[in-house]
């Protein structure tokens, strides 16, 4: 007896059926024409579908009767390997995990000044591997013992779920700086995060390693002299005295200090650039008296990563605190130092810098294009993915095909376009530098801003940060930390 099937939209016809088997050999005949596997084949027939056991012949079959064969052809699916997890089922360590949410640090007693500025210099990737060039065993070098803990803590916090507790590196910080350990009737005190900040990039510029020119760590090179050093030239002239001559001098800075300015509110930049600037009364040789003196100071060479003070405490004898100065000082996300370096250096930041506008120019261009509406005439998107070219080639290479100077292309760790964008806040909350509290704010490199407040963690958007201007009783920006935009 021949019989048709009816499946998935197709039919065949004239299929044998032999009554005298079972219904199993029925469906593997069927598994042959449209690879749905027999115990996966519902077969309608007389009384409801077909049993693998059932005799064919008292199903009352007829010639060329039409059967309806309903099935999905391919492999069974896999029941998973691990059970499914719901997020109202998960810790607080498995959620932070799995939202991947960076881990915070415990305060310890006062510590949130060493938490915040630990924070902000996670910031920094190219510190962290510097770090692990460093020996993991501990000895009597206190400053290899502090680089060997921090180096510990940084591991700590990339794999953990919940809050680490810096009691090693405290305790080390503490034997290396006596002066954070210094207590009352209450335990120990707070102290002043910049002078933290100070005192980290201090150790750090003794026994941190640098990098050679293919990336690799050098210990012939200091990490912080090629990531956070910048140079100088500064000039002093006597208008009153022309005879006497320029006196030239250069030197080198960790960080800048914006002493703020009056008025309202006012510009980091702008305060930097009076900085640059100062009026100088010492005795004149040439004039035998004292004389006004002129000295004007322009960057030579400009670090990778560029650290910004805000003086914001004053010493006040009478009270013998650090008064603070809760003006407003407005800081962009975005930073040109071009005004404040010297001709030869702009002439030779021109060519990366003039790459970088381009970029961003071809950015504005794809982003307007997508939000032309269809079927309307604009600019065609354009591949100006930089985090992939950056992947692509080396740092040296892109340099190298801007035609960018030797003197910067060959100076690993510098800035060659003078162009910035801000990675961290540390702000303070309160009237002293030695009391209130200080929380570090940071970018990922997916551009997503982290508050950490000690062992509390949140993300937040990019206007909270400019709300740490100042200007009230709130979180007050009191060191900024900019890295050299990718080329």
């Amino acid at each position: 007896m021949k019989v048709s099937v009816k499946w998935n939209g197709k039919k065949f016809d004239e299929i044998e059926v032999a009554e005298a088997l079972p219904g199993l050999e029925f469906k593997k005949q069927l598994f042959a024409l449209t690879g749905v596997e027999p115990d996966r084949q519902k077969i309608l027939v007389k009384g409801g579908t077909l049993k693998d056991d059932a005799d064919m012949r008292s199903l009352g079959l007829k010639e060329g009767q039409v059967l309806m064969l309903m099935g999905t052809a391919g492999e069974l699916p896999k029941a998973p390997t691990t059970q499914t997890q719901f997020v109202e089922d998960l810790s607080d360590t498995q959620l932070a995990k799995a939202l991947k949410v960076p881990a915070g640090l415990t305060n310890l007693g006062n510590t949130c000044y060493m938490n915040a500025t630990l924070q902000c210099l996670r910031a920094v990737p190219e510190l962290q591997t510097s770090l692990k060039g460093v020996p993991a065993t501990f000895n009597q070098d206190a400053r290899s013992n502090l680089l060997k803990s921090m180096s510990g803590l940084y591991t700590q916090l990339a794999n953990s779920g919940d809050a680490v507790t810096p009691l090693v590196f405290l305790q080390v910080l503490r034997s290396n700086f006596q002066q954070f350990a210094e207590q009352n009737n209450h335990g120990f005190m707070q102290q002043d995060a910049e002078e933290c900040w100070g005192e980290i990039i201090s150790a750090l510029s003794e026994k941190a390693p640098g990098f050679d020119a293919d990336g690799l760590v050098d210990p012939s090179k200091k990490f912080i002299d090629q990531y956070f050093t910048g140079e100088t030239i500064s000039t002093m002239t006597c208008p009153e005295a022309p005879s006497e001559g320029a006196k030239v001098e250069v030197g080198t800075f960790r960080q800048l200090k914006a002493n703020i300015g009056s008025g309202v509110s006012t510009y980091m930049l702008t305060d930097l650039e009076n900085n640059f600037v100062e009026t100088i009364e010492k005795n004149s040789e040439s004039l035998g008296r004292t004389a006004v003196y002129k000295k004007v100071t322009k960057i030579t060479r400009l670090p990778t990563y560029l650290t910004i003070n805000f003086v914001r405490f004053q010493w006040k004898a009478s009270e013998r605190i650090k008064a603070k100065i809760l003006k407003r000082v407005k800081f962009p996300f975005d930073l040109d130092m071009s005004s404040l370096c010297d001709i030869n250096l702009l002439e030779k930041l021109s060519p990366a810098k003039l790459h970088l506008k381009k970029v961003e120019e071809e950015k504005a261009a794809a982003k307007k294009a997508k939000k032309n509406p269809v079927g309307e005439q604009g600019p065609a998107p354009m591949d100006v993915d930089s985090t992939s070219q950056s992947n692509a080639v080396t740092n040296q290479a892109i340099m190298a095909s801007l035609s960018v100077d030797p003197s910067l292309t060959n100076d690993i760790g510098c800035n060659p376009s003078g162009q910035y964008e801000l990675v961290a806040v540390l702000t303070h909350r309160g009237l002293g530098a030695n009391s209130g509290h200080y929380i570090g704010w940071m970018k990922n490199e997916k551009g997503e801003w982290w508050k950490f407040d000690d062992d509390t963690v949140s993300m937040v958007n990019e206007e909270e940060i400019t709300k740490l201007e100042g200007g009230g009783d709130w979180h007050t920006a009191y060191i900024v930390l900019y890295k050299a935009k990718a080329l």
